[in-house]
């Protein structure tokens, strides 16, 4: 994994544009339904100084929803470059270590997790060249897409002991989020190893008074074996049916065609506002231990189900407000 993969974008963005960034984890229990996801942010409007922001999120079948919390730092606070990808306060988010605490009057959380992973970084987009391009506005890699992670967790009195959960690191940045997006990501595949995952994002941009099509930019990787998905070129054979809690697919790459669902209940979901730099708000929900099932085709072989019962996010990022799940009380930029 290059430095290039790794570092903050934030330090080089100039005083007068806007850019949002953000490091986020998710690790999910190997066979009960939770799981966690930690996201440091940075987030920038133009013409001031960036600020920076601890999420955290534990998600418990056995509870009505989600437990969250949200604490934001000043620019004083912020810090990149040696071990870390970036800190805010004393919170460090680095590439074998992240650990830290988000605590005010109105939440509490403390966590301190390691992380193994042999996986190469995934970058989304096809070549490093369109990485350094305005467009798209909102860029996306994964250091680690599939990675274990031990530790402890803590939020609000809640004490969670991790020993080995699959999950994934990953990275994203930009000047402003996509008019409409969908992150999915999925790990812990019945029958298949920890090198078995998908990590997909799919957007519609706008460009002036127009939308585009769903765009899909990711890979899912068969033992190992990594198989790229969607770009531009495949926006036709790309099918997105999605509500807030559910998402039906069809995704094609070279060779290869996916198929199938992901979600799961409508109170699974955490609910945040996700602010742009240049002032609009978008609706994200989130359900890191959502279903996912897959039919996966690929030239000259059998179809492979894939199925994981807990081990899936489903994100949908939204303009409207009607969807039904609770927003967190925590604004945004």
């Amino acid at each position: 994994m290059s430095h290039f993969d790794t570092q903050a974008r934030y330090p080089g963005v100039a005083l007068g544009k806007g850019h949002y960034e953000s490091y986020y984890l998710r690790a999910c229990h190997p066979s009960e339904p939770l799981g966690v996801w930690i996201r440091y942010t940075i987030h920038k409007r133009p013409g001031a100084q960036p600020t920076g922001s601890l999420w955290v999120t534990l998600f418990d079948g056995a509870i009505p929803a989600p437990l969250a919390c949200k604490v934001t730092r000043p620019f004083s606070e912020l810090a990149e470059g040696g071990d870390d990808y970036l800190r805010i306060g004393d919170s460090h988010f680095g590439a074998q270590r992240i650990s830290g605490e988000a605590s005010d009057e109105r939440c509490h959380a403390r966590w301190d997790l390691t992380l193994d992973s042999g996986e190469p970084a995934l970058r989304h987009l096809p070549n490093e060249r369109i990485y350094k391009t305005p467009l798209p506005r909102t860029k996306l890699l994964s250091p680690h897409p599939a990675a274990r992670f031990s530790g402890t967790f803590e939020l609000h009195g809640r004490t969670i002991d991790l020993d080995g959960w699959p999950g994934m690191v990953g990275h994203n940045w930009g000047a402003e989020h996509a008019e409409r997006w969908i992150w999915m990501h999925g790990v812990g595949f019945e029958g298949q190893p920890n090198s078995s995952w998908l990590d997909v994002a799919v957007g519609r941009i706008k460009l002036g008074p127009l939308t585009t099509p769903w765009i899909t930019n990711g890979a899912l990787s068969i033992g190992g074996v990594r198989h790229a998905l969607g770009g531009p070129a495949r926006v036709r054979s790309t099918r997105i049916e999605e509500t807030p809690s559910h998402c039906q697919l069809t995704l094609a790459g070279k060779g290869i065609e996916v198929s199938g669902s992901v979600g799961a209940d409508l109170g699974a979901f955490v609910g945040w506002v996700y602010a742009d730099p240049g002032g609009s708000e978008h609706h994200s929900v989130n359900c890191s231990v959502a279903e996912m099932k897959l039919t996966v085709k690929r030239e000259g072989l059998a179809p492979l189900e894939l199925r994981s019962a807990h081990g899936a996010v489903y994100e949908l990022g939204m303009r409207e407000h009607d969807h039904g799940v609770p927003i967190q009380p925590f604004p945004d930029g």
